[in-house]
C-alpha cells in the first residue's frame, strides 16, 4: 500500500479522528469531513507549487527534511507533531490563497476557520512526512511531480 492510502486509511479510523481533532476541538465526523477536502487540495497545490523549478527545488527540500517522519504510527506522530512547522508548510504550499482555502474548507466541514487552521497545521507535516518517507522508499527519486501524480492517482481511484 502506497504511504497516502496507508495515511487515508488511518485517518478513517475514529479514534486517529478523534486525537487529530482534539487540538481543534472538532468532532470525529468534522475532522473527517475536513481531511476529505484537504488531501486532495494540499496535494493538488503541492503538485501545481513542484511544476516550476524553484517550487519542485524547494518540495525536494522539504522531502528531504521529512523522508524519516514516523508517520507510519499516527497516534504518536499526532501527539508529537510540531504545528509550528505546519504553520510555516501552510504558508509555503497555499502561499497567498492560505486563507481564503482555510475558509472554503471551513466552509465545506462546517467548522470555523480556526479549528480548520489548527487541523491543517497537523494535516500538512502528516502529509510531508508521508510523502518524504514515499520518496524515501523509490530510493530518493527526484522527480516530485512524478511523486505526488502517482500519489494522487492512487487516492483518486479509491
Amino acid at each position: 500500500m502506497d504511504i497516502l492510502g496507508m495515511l487515508t486509511k488511518q485517518l478513517s479510523d475514529p479514534k486517529a479522528l478523534e486525537e487529530l481533532g482534539r487540538r481543534a476541538g472538532a468532532r470525529p465526523e468534522q475532522t473527517q469531513q475536513l481531511t476529505q477536502s484537504a488531501l486532495p487540495a494540499l496535494l493538488k497545490t503541492l503538485q501545481k507549487n513542484a511544476s516550476t523549478p524553484e517550487g519542485a527545488k524547494s518540495l525536494n527540500k522539504a522531502l528531504e527534511d521529512h523522508k524519516n517522519d514516523k508517520v507510519d504510527d499516527i497516534f504518536s506522530f499526532l501527539q508529537n507533531v510540531d504545528t509550528q512547522d505546519g504553520a510555516k508548510m501552510l504558508n509555503h504550499i497555499f502561499g497567498s490563497k492560505n486563507e481564503a482555502v482555510q475558509k472554503d474548507l471551513a466552509k465545506k466541514a462546517g467548522m470555523d476557520t480556526n479549528q480548520v487552521s489548527t487541523l491543517l497545521t497537523q494535516l500538512a507535516p502528516l502529509v510531508i512526512g508521508a510523502l518524504g518517507n514515499q520518496k524515501k522508499e523509490q530510493s530518493g527519486s527526484s522527480d516530485v511531480m512524478n511523486l505526488i501524480g502517482g500519489v494522487l492517482g492512487n487516492f483518486f481511484k479509491k
